[in-house]
């Protein structure tokens, strides 16, 4: 089953050469522009959406970019995509403790196969992967022969979680290809996955009976996906505590306001009180994400004061006007 390379700077639009920060200026506005509870055209900016996210999740990240970049000068050869040395992974998620090779394949889990192949749980880095290493049961190795049979082995990759499915749970579709070698068809089985609300960054979900088929009359071995949180164009998380920017003119600053700040339930009113410097976090209590206790943490906005870029005449007077006139001196 062959892997089809992913342009990670073409899906966000960006040169190979650009900084984090123009990486992440470019996610974050796709984001926005695709973020599924803001497009009218819910299925299409799911698919765009998850693109987004797989592409930020490697280049926003300095070791995985790096990894990345050594792929740069073979991914496009005559003959199709080739993988430079050391990444003794491509092509599907291997083991099979019998000796015959397999490969494994997800779907519905939002991430594509060229990031599972290289990126997610199963690649192991730049190593081979064998299943075999996912034994969870600690008081019965894989090894050992069950009374009918010998139980088969655990397989893992990863899952996509929005932040409303950390809020709120779902039920996923998630599918699972199987190709053995000698067999010119591969198995698939699709099944439902329940991811439950509060759900962790990094949790393993267990799914019984869908890793690698039993020998000999025993069981099948367990599937688990490992959740990652999709990035969010407006939303940091921080244990269960959500973080946002929230940018000031300097009159709303010095003045105060009420602007309307974002949260997972809608936007909601904020007072900004006068005198505000940027860095300052205003907290809007339980509209984090829910804890382990099932009880919501705290969204923070953190300010940031913006000065406009471009003036017009008007607008340079009274900026001259108010430099003569104030009293202020920031470097007393």
């Amino acid at each position: 089953m062959a892997v089809e390379f992913r342009d990670y700077y073409q899906i966000l639009g960006v040169p190979r050469g650009a900084s984090d920060d123009e990486i992440r200026k470019a996610f974050r506005k796709l984001a926005r522009q695709y973020h599924p509870d803001v497009s009218k055209n819910k299925a299409a900016a799911e698919e765009k959406f998850k693109e987004i996210n797989e592409a930020y999740e490697v280049l926003g990240d300095r070791e995985k970019r790096k990894k990345y970049d050594q792929l740069g000068a073979n991914w496009n050869r005559t003959g199709g995509f080739s993988p430079p040395p050391g990444w003794q992974n491509a092509g599907g998620v291997r083991g099979g403790k019998t000796g015959e090779p397999f490969e494994f394949r997800f779907g519905g889990t939002g991430f594509s196969d060229f990031f599972e192949q290289f990126f997610g749980r199963s690649a192991g880095g730049f190593g081979s992967f064998s299943s075999s290493g996912l034994n969870r049961d600690a008081q019965r190795p894989f090894q050992d022969q069950e009374a009918s049979g010998q139980r088969g082995q655990d397989v893992e990759g990863d899952i996509l979680v929005t932040l409303n499915e950390v809020l709120r749970g779902s039920v996923r579709t998630v599918s699972l290809q199987r190709q053995d070698s000698g067999k010119a068809a591969a198995e698939t089985h699709s099944f439902r996955v329940k991811i439950p609300p509060s759900v962790r960054e990094g949790q393993l979900i267990r799914v019984a009976g869908k890793g690698e088929p039993g020998t000999g009359g025993g069981r099948a071995g367990d599937l688990y996906l490992r959740v990652k949180f999709a990035r969010h164009p407006e939303f940091e998380v921080r244990d269960s505590d959500l973080y946002c920017d929230l940018e000031l003119a300097p009159w709303e600053a010095v003045l105060g306001t009420t602007v309307h700040a974002p949260t997972l339930d809608g936007s909601v009113s904020l007072k900004v009180p006068p005198g505000m410097t940027s860095g300052q976090r205003l907290r809007i209590r339980g509209r984090g994400l829910p804890g382990e206790n099932g009880t919501r943490g705290d969204l923070y906005a953190v300010t940031s004061i913006q000065v406009p870029s471009r003036l017009t005449p008007e607008e340079k007077a009274l900026w001259e006007k108010l430099a003569r006139e104030s009293t202020f001196n920031p470097r007393a």
